[in-house]
Order: structure tokens, then C-alpha cells, then sequence
């Protein structure tokens, strides 16, 4: 579940500097780069609705773009701090005004032609691997979601975070030892 960063090659072009530079071509593959990610790390923040954050996230980011500098981590980091400001702001919206309709009820409204089994398998084991993440305290979560899912640095994360490098690292670490008791359990 790593997600290795992509890093342009000399001969390739910078697909920051292009979508910066206004190429539409260059912001979908910075996009591809970046959203599946940003989406995992946003999942276990909100749930079922971090593809609504996740839209609104990059609405900002489209809007704000222009001002943004730094390279390709820096990017990164910053789109997840756009998530993560966003995805509090929904948690707090949730919490002013519960949902009075139960979800059921737009389920059968929602019949499509895309292959359910198939996807659902697809994305069995991410999605456990995150269910477990998000069993772990909140910034311990964050921690292993930033570093391993999202791919930060140490640094990026603790600007997201608003915590020192160490901070994050630590938890992050304590993370993943719990994480793996978690699974030795299993096993055993």
C-alpha cells in the first residue's frame, strides 16, 4: 500500500511546473499522481463521505493553484492540508446538522451497469488495511496515513499536522508497532 512518489526524469517535463504553468494535460496527470492518496487518507478521516471532501479539496486547490510554490512533496503536502482542513470542517458541519434521512433510502436510486463484485474484490484489501488504521488514535493515524499512504515526509506531515517531525515520526512509528500487535493477534 506505499505509494512511491513519481519523480520526473530529466528528459520528462515537470508536471507541477506545466500545470502551473496552466496545461490542463499536466494538472490530470499531477491529479492522478496525487488523488488516490489524498482519497485513502481522507476515507479514514471521514468516511463514506471523502469523495465529497475530496471534490471540495481539489476545488480549492484548482482555485488556489496559482499560488502555490514549492515542488512536487511540497505539493503533496499541501493538498493534504487542504483535505485535512477540509474534511474538519465537514466533520464539524456533520456534528451542527446530523443526517435526518437514513442512507438506505437513496440506495435504490443508485442501480448502475459497473461491475460490483469485481470492484468490491478490487478493493478488499485496501480497504481493510485502512479500517485498521483507523482503529489507531487519531494522530497516530494520521501519522501512518501521511508518511505511508500519502507518501510525505516527515517534515510535510508535521506541517499538515501542525506538530514538530519528531512528533510525527513517533506516532507514526507507534502506529505501525500497534498495527502490527494488532495483526500478530489475528494470526495467533
Amino acid at each position: 500500500m506505499v505509494i512511491a512518489s513519481r519523480r520526473a526524469s530529466p528528459t520528462e517535463p515537470d508536471p507541477l511546473a506545466a500545470a502551473l504553468a496552466g496545461d490542463d494535460e499536466a494538472f490530470r496527470a499531477l491529479y492522478r499522481l496525487v488523488h488516490p492518496g489524498l482519497l485513502r487518507y481522507l476515507r479514514v478521516l471521514v468516511g463514506a463521505d471523502a469523495e465529497d471532501v475530496a471534490s471540495e479539496t481539489w476545488l480549492q486547490v484548482c482555485r488556489d493553484l496559482p499560488s502555490f510554490t514549492g515542488d512536487l512533496a511540497g505539493f503533496r503536502a499541501w493538498c493534504a492540508t487542504v483535505g485535512r482542513h477540509r474534511a474538519l470542517d465537514h466533520l464539524r458541519r456533520v456534528r451542527r446538522r446530523p443526517d435526518t434521512v437514513p442512507a438506505e433510502a437513496h440506495l435504490a436510486a443508485l442501480a448502475g451497469t459497473a461491475d460490483t463484485a469485481g470492484a468490491a474484490t478490487d478493493a478488499l484489501a485496501t480497504e481493510r488495511a485502512l479500517a485498521l488504521i483507523a482503529t489507531l488514535p487519531r494522530d497516530q493515524a494520521e501519522a501512518v496515513l501521511l508518511r505511508v499512504v500519502v507518501g510525505l515526509d516527515a517534515i510535510s506531515a508535521g506541517r499538515v499536522l501542525g506538530k514538530r517531525a519528531g512528533a510525527v515520526r513517533t506516532a507514526a512509528y507507534r502506529g505501525l508497532r500497534r498495527l502490527a500487535e494488532t495483526l500478530e493477534q489475528h494470526h495467533d
